[in-house]
């Protein structure tokens, strides 16, 4: 058997199950019971577990919260333990401990391995574990896409590899085809970007301002503005240190330090104090002479020239004029400038690009054409070895004269690519439309399953498609909600028998209400209810000997006790276990 079991499911507060537990065995697995006992919870627990939708009507009424809780055996070192333990799982002697809460609110919260994971991590880990099928899987298989998507997972690397080759393509086709819509559609745009930053850089270029050039001007301007001030000062303030030559008997601080200077030098010698108070006072002398000297300069240096200030003042204003558009500051104009033409030349190369990406889509859409044939051969090849395989399937399930073929074709359309001498559309997954065609007996011409299938055929023709891929892509466990709708008699025997035979390969779980599908269990749950309407943890028992046969007699006949429906339980298991 394929490494990995469903052991059990502990479910609290979902539906009309109040606490109980379901045991599944490692091979087939029936779940009966009358109609509203709760057997789809365990399909409903099951999906939550493996990252299902969580719907708050499905809290127990008067419950906070519903609560599921499985168990699963899987193979070391496959891919849902490595990816169970990126998120930080950790396995339970050889087993994963999933549980999900959905509370009443519609609060939803996974564990897996003892770790809170988002719900989304549960659903990665589903397509390697278990392959759940019921009513609406069947109505999904009825999708065209669906079909194509069966098709390619059984055709395996065979399909895969040249879809990977082809899907490439597409992508770059696609980003390919964006960029010229852009470049066309915004053509007129584009073209108004151009002639506006054009003008702006001709602005630029007119004023050819030099970085940091308005942060000097701003300081000259202030110092030419107040030129007569500053001389004044200047002067002023080198009278003061140094002396006024039309004023000889003014006092200044140079004279008044050189005097006190004098007296200190006299008496230096005989206190080392004074002495060192003297030479800081010579310091401040020469200080003052340098501070004095260059004060003179400055006043010397000065230019009060009110021509340069209107110069100046005029070089300021076109600065101006430029960070008003263009930035705050010239660094910033400058900065803008170079951003500018660079886009400039992006845009000027337009038309080169252009011409540059139509030849590179239409190189693309012949290559695309090739990949798209590639993958057609192979689909064709796969379609033939899949109908052949599901054909043979359907002939043990009592449909023996019964035929599943595929149609594949290709939409003409103008604009897709050229496959085999015709232009047809095209997708993310080639040119082709897949569809499934059943003739279920013979002369009936092959129609769409949707069309020509019932109920019953539907369900086998499902059973059947399962049957194969557990061949070539096989899952650990499989769960089939009522597989078996709209079969009967000898069909539902011949449906149990199958499910058995994959048992032997796979963990098998059927909810049925076919005695005839139950019979063939390696062993039998029954779900049923309490006078309250609940069902409690006693509520989910596995069947043996006298209660198994009870239960067949009631799926027979509606009476537990009638003969003739026991006989006949005893004849269809005797049946299943000679089949085994």
């Amino acid at each position: 058997m394929v490494g990995g079991v469903l052991e059990e499911m502990r479910i609290r507060s979902l539906g009309v199950i109040d606490d109980a537990v379901v045991e599944l065995s490692p091979g087939f697995t029936a779940v009966t019971g009358e109609t509203g006992a709760g057997k789809t919870m365990v399909v409903t627990s099951l999906g939550l577990l493996l990252g299902g939708r969580a719907d708050p009507a499905l809290v127990r009424i008067g419950a906070k919260s519903a609560v599921v809780e499985g168990r699963i055996t899987v193979p070391p070192g496959g891919t849902a333990v490595v990816r169970a333990e990126e998120a930080g799982a950790e396995l339970d002697d050889g087993a994963l401990l999933i549980s999900r809460t959905v509370s009443a609110e519609g609060r939803s919260r996974a564990h897996l391995g003892g770790r809170s994971v988002p719900v989304g991590v549960l659903a990665e880990l589903a397509d390697e574990l278990v392959a759940v099928h019921g009513q609406t899987d069947q109505q999904g298989l009825l999708k065209l896409s669906r079909q194509r998507q069966a098709l390619d997972r059984y055709a395996g690397d065979a399909v895969a590899v040249p879809l990977a080759k082809y899907a490439g393509a597409h992508r770059r086709l696609r980003a390919i085809v964006a960029e010229l819509d852009e470049i066309t559609t915004r053509a007129r745009e584009r073209a108004q970007e151009a002639d506006l930053l054009r003008f702006g850089l001709d602005e630029v270029a007119a004023v050819e301002p030099r970085a940091g050039e308005d942060v000097e001007l701003a300081a000259e301007a202030e110092r030419l503005g107040h030129a007569e001030a500053l001389a004044s000062a200047a002067t002023a303030a080198h009278a003061a240190l140094a002396g006024n030559p039309e004023d000889p008997e003014g006092i200044d601080a140079a004279t008044l330090v050189a005097g006190a200077h004098r007296a200190l030098e006299a008496v230096r010698s005989h206190d080392s104090a004074l002495a060192t108070l003297s030479g800081r006072i010579g310091e401040i002398a020469i200080l003052l002479g340098d501070v004095a000297g260059e004060l003179a300069g400055y006043a010397d240096d000065l230019d009060a020239d009110p021509l340069r200030l209107s110069a100046v003042e005029e070089r300021r204003a076109a600065l101006t004029q430029l960070t008003r558009k263009y930035g705050q500051d010239i660094d910033a104009v400058l900065a803008w400038a170079e951003q500018s033409t660079a886009r400039l030349t992006e845009l000027d190369g337009d038309d080169d690009r252009l011409d540059e990406l139509t030849a590179e889509r239409d190189a693309l859409r012949g290559e695309l054409g090739g990949l798209a044939q590639a993958l057609t051969d192979a689909r064709t090849e796969a379609a033939e070895r899949f109908a052949a395989a599901v054909t043979a399937e359907l002939a043990s399930l009592a449909m023996p004269h019964a035929r599943v073929s595929f149609e594949i074709r290709q939409t003409e359309d103008p604009e897709g690519v050229e496959v085999g001498g015709r232009t047809v559309a095209y997708g993310p997954a080639g040119v082709d439309e897949v569809e499934l065609l059943l003739a279920p007996h013979p002369g009936a011409p092959p129609r769409p399953i949707a069309k020509g299938a019932s109920g019953g055929e539907l369900s086998r023709v499902m059973l059947a498609v399962e049957v194969v891929f557990a061949g070539v892509d096989p899952v650990p466990t499989y769960l089939f909600d009522e597989v078996d709708a709209g079969v009967g008699g000898k069909a539902a025997v011949e449906i149990g028998r199958r499910l058995a035979r994959l048992a032997r390969t796979a963990q098998v779980v059927v909810v049925t209400h076919l005695p005839q599908v139950a019979a063939f269990a390696d062993r039998q749950l029954l779900v049923e209810k309490t006078n309250d309407g609940s069902v409690t943890r006693s509520g989910v028992k596995v069947l043996e000997g006298e209660e198994r046969i009870r239960e067949l007699s009631r799926m027979l006949a509606g009476q537990e006790d009638s003969e003739t429906a026991r006989a006949h339980a005893e004849e269809l298991l005797a049946t299943a276990r000679s089949d085994g």
